[in-house]
């Protein structure tokens, strides 16, 4: 019987604030080492301080269609692939700030760096699926349905 006070004593010092050897830290940022871009890998945070502020961005999503499709994005981009905005570059504003989007941010990273090397002003890189693991909620992006005269060579 002597045991079970001992029990509940140790539960009370685990449990208590004075205890912080027993204390739980908050989980540290994810750290992806395969991330070696210069341009600045953005969390929720980060990016939905930049969304408060649309008039003042420019999203480019550089996934294929059916990545976007499967996955959802944010609300408005550009939508350009990453082998394509090499070519594309007349048709990117230089007077806003630019984060591209790609699933788990390497491709934008990637593209971060080349729009960044081009003077084009990258405020970051994001994963819409990093986004999401993160309680971001992303918009579902359907495909338009195909018009009349499509539907009828098919």
């Amino acid at each position: 019987m002597r045991r079970l006070p001992m029990l509940v004593a140790a539960a009370l010092l685990v449990a208590s604030p004075l205890a912080p050897a027993f204390a739980v830290d908050a989980p540290a940022q994810k750290v992806d080492p395969l991330y070696t871009y210069k341009t600045k890998r953005l969390d929720r945070a980060g990016i939905d301080a930049l969304l408060a502020k649309p008039e003042k961005l420019l999203i480019i999503d550089v996934r294929r269609p059916d990545e976007i499709t499967a996955t959802g994005g944010f609300p408005v981009y550009l939508s350009v692939q990453t082998d394509d905005v090499e070519k594309r570059l007349a048709l990117i504003p230089k007077d806003r700030a630019i984060v591209t989007v790609s699933i788990h941010a390497h491709r934008a990273g990637k593209v971060g760096d080349l729009l960044t090397s081009h003077g084009f002003k990258v405020a970051g890189a994001i994963g819409v699926k990093d986004y999401e693991d993160e309680g971001g909620t992303v918009t579902k992006i359907a495909p338009p349905p195909p018009k009349a005269a499509d539907a009828a060579n098919h």
